[in-house]
């Protein structure tokens, strides 16, 4: 890992991202806690290819994808492997949040569909910023909390649709 490009570079990158909205970097106390932030951050460079996140490994580490491309995928339960989404950095894609929480048993897989730079925070040192800066750790935990709660009810709709449309096929099944 290596130091990443400059506060002023990096500071309009952190502050359009969902996690870190609650921030303004006009506002002398939230670039303060801004550069407090940055100065935690290190960056890891991904091939083409390479795997970033690995589904089912534990994971510590909250990214942001700087430069490049990638894809998220995750295996079904007969284990083939789907593509969920293909982003790129001019879209503000984070992943691993729920790393910054607690170590994480990741979800789905992130690989590298172009070189790729990111943007690291362990969890280990979002809990030491959280602890610093108690604001700071506050407003990115209430972001993951809601952020979870959007994937929990989104999750619940889906299956109650995938159910339904079950039901609806057994009866059509068994009414023919």
């Amino acid at each position: 890992m290596k130091k990443m490009a400059d506060f002023e570079e990096i500071l309009p990158k952190l502050t359009k991202l969902e996690i870190f909205s609650d921030f303004d970097a006009a506002k002398d106390e939230d670039r303060r806690i801004l550069k407090t932030v940055y100065d935690g951050l290190t960056t890891k460079n991904f091939k083409k290819g390479e795997m970033i996140i690995r589904e089912g490994d534990r994971g510590d580490d909250f990214y942001i994808l700087h430069t490049g491309s990638v894809q998220v995928q995750q295996n079904t339960f007969s284990n083939d492997r789907i593509a969920l989404a293909n982003l790129d950095s001019t879209m503000n894609i984070f992943f691993g949040e729920a790393a910054l929480i607690g170590q994480d048993t990741r979800s789905a897989s992130v690989i590298a569909t172009t070189d790729c730079s990111t943007i690291v925070l362990s969890g280990e040192k979002f809990l030491e910023l959280a602890e610093k800066e108690p604001v700071f750790g506050y407003r990115v935990t209430l972001r993951i909390a809601r952020r979870m709660a959007a994937t929990i009810r989104k999750s619940n709709r889906d299956k109650s649709t995938l159910y339904e449309a079950l039901l609806s096929e057994v009866e059509g099944t068994f009414s023919e």
